[in-house]
């Protein structure tokens, strides 16, 4: 059956709007500041063959690794009614915080499709508050691994109590499950006006013009071989700089993007699944594509990847991951965007790093990715203050920050002329402060500390950020009329302008640290900037624009 343009437009929006909505439901439903307020949550539709169709415009990284998922769950023989629930890094998932929730979708009793959610939640077990730490050495130590399962009240009972906030954790898997709900209704009336047979054409439909669309993009580019590297800075067992290599080879119409020669698995968390290097090579085909190509299944066949099996970016159990699903893939992404801006108009990298702050304490876990810089472009400045590349998150409010958690916002607020130089300055980032009011654990996972986010097209690199601990009594001061020095103490271009500390009671912490804090301590984040596009020019600089 071939549908009219008309009918698949209608159907291809319908579809869409119901992965949107899923997601409304997950964040006016949700318990936890983490996904009501930041929005750290995904939806998505996928058929009955497992292709993702539609999601909604939620986080890059989680959607990418879905199809993994939605591939464990069926694997298992899920029937009409099943909820299914899974966070397994090695079994679909991404890393443990990211618990995922798989429902068949039937019409008569026959599933026609599977609505899944993937939400962070802000505690599941392990060896610190948060589920995040910066120390982790194995996968057992970052938290309680599910398997796909039958999520029953006995199941959801077991989760809960490995949780450090069980109360929330059990609120925010009821609004998962509710949002799972809406794909059931909407699908049933999708039918009830369209017919089963056009539903499940308009399924292929989607994916084959999704496919098409690429493959038209894909085909302007030059055939050739483009290269590219980057680092990641330690994975908290060394400071040692860890290579990220990448080739990406475009050849008529298809692509194929290979990891070859990139470092083998590390000691520490920054390892990734084969998932999560999916959703980031992704992600980066998806910034060269017209903003009305849909995100599906079919978008992604034009893409070929080759990731070496027990290497950094397709690590094998039971090594640790949780940095690799929020720091490697930025990482991973930044490479293969600098690979395609040989050869096509993408911005310059951004900041680089989701500056993953995790605070807890006996009951309570606070989880935040902090913004920073984007990257200018040949069509102007880089925003400031966002959150760029593999999240697409929200900040936290200072009140519900503040309401939720023993703790106080010092200071929030833009660095100002962090971002590159440029015909097009790059976007700044921010400095974000906040005082412990109990003792507390601390671990940052962050990167672009020591490495500055790269220019493009004779742009400047942006600065690079810094991670401070002011202990109860010391002081911690912006200014900028100290000559500026990295984290070695090595003096350093200018450009890298980042907040000044005095000697008394404030220390420089590494990018990725896990530590025990008194009451009292300050921990600010100084995020970095954007790079900037185009040689910077002898009048007035550019302004970058603000988002908040």
């Amino acid at each position: 059956m071939t549908l009219d343009p008309i009918t698949l437009s209608v159907l291809r929006s319908a579809l869409a709007g119901i992965a949107e909505e899923m997601g409304t439901v997950l964040v006016r439903s949700a318990y936890s500041s983490n996904i009501k307020e930041r929005r750290d949550c995904s939806a998505a539709l996928f058929d009955a063959q497992g292709r993702m169709v539609a999601q909604a415009e939620h986080i890059p990284v989680h959607l990418g690794a879905m199809p993994e998922s939605v591939a464990a769950v069926m694997a298992r023989g899920p029937v009409p009614g099943d909820v299914w629930i899974l966070n397994d890094p090695y079994t679909g998932g991404t890393h443990l915080p990211d618990v995922t929730l798989v429902s068949p979708v039937d019409v008569g009793g026959e599933v026609v499709a599977y609505a899944v959610t993937r939400a962070h939640h802000s505690d599941i077990g392990g060896m610190s508050p948060g589920s995040m730490p910066a120390d982790s050495r194995d996968l057992w130590q970052e938290g309680l691994i599910i398997p796909p399962v039958r999520l029953t009240e006995d199941v959801l009972t077991l989760i809960c109590a490995n949780s450090r906030t069980p109360r929330l954790r059990r609120g925010d898997f009821r609004a998962q499950v509710s949002a799972n709900g809406v794909a059931q209704r909407r699908i049933g009336e999708l039918v009830g006006r369209l017919g089963l047979d056009v539903l499940r054409a308009g399924f292929g439909e989607v994916l084959a013009y999704a496919e098409r669309r690429t493959r038209d993009a894909l085909r302007r580019l030059p055939d050739g071989v483009y290269r590219a590297e980057t680092e990641l800075e330690g994975d908290g067992v060394t400071d040692a700089d860890i290579p990220i290599r990448v080739a990406v080879t475009v050849s008529g119409d298809s692509a194929r993007i290979d990891f070859t020669g990139t470092s083998g698995a590390v000691a520490g968390n920054v390892n990734c699944p084969l998932a999560v290097t999916r959703s980031a090579c992704y992600f980066a085909l998806r910034v060269l594509l017209p903003e009305d190509v849909p995100a599906c299944a079919g978008t992604y066949a034009p893409l070929t990847i080759d990731a070496p099996e027990g290497s950094l970016v397709n690590a094998r159990p039971p090594h640790a991951v949780v940095a690799g699903n929020v720091e490697t893939s930025q990482r991973i992404a930044d490479a293969v965007l600098r690979a395609l801006s040989q050869v096509a108009d993408v911005p310059a990298a951004g900041a680089g790093t989701m500056n993953n702050t995790v605070i807890g304490g006996r009951g309570w876990t606070y989880y935040e990715t902090v913004a920073g810089g984007q990257g200018a472009s040949s069509r102007g400045d880089g925003p400031s203050g966002v959150h760029v590349g593999m999240t697409n998150t929200l900040n936290t409010p200072i009140e519900a920050l503040e309401l939720e958690y023993p703790m106080r916002v010092e200071r929030y607020e833009l660095a100002a002329g962090s971002g590159g130089e440029g015909l097009h300055r790059g976007g700044d980032g921010v400095v974000r402060a906040i005082r412990v009011l109990e003792d507390a654990s601390v671990n940052l996972l962050t990167d672009r500390r020591r490495h500055a986010p790269p220019g493009l097209a004779g742009g400047e690199p942006g600065a690079v950020g810094r991670n401070v601990l002011e202990e109860p009594g010391g002081h911690a001061d912006p200014g900028d009329d100290a000559e500026p020095e990295d984290n070695t103490g090595d003096p350093v271009d200018q450009t890298h302008r980042i907040l000044r500390t005095t000697p008394d009671g404030a220390r420089d912490l590494p990018p990725k640290t896990s530590l025990a804090v008194p009451a009292g301590a300050v921990v600010t984040l100084v995020t970095p900037g954007g790079g900037g596009w185009g040689p910077p020019t002898d009048g007035p600089a550019g302004s970058p624009a603000s988002t908040g």
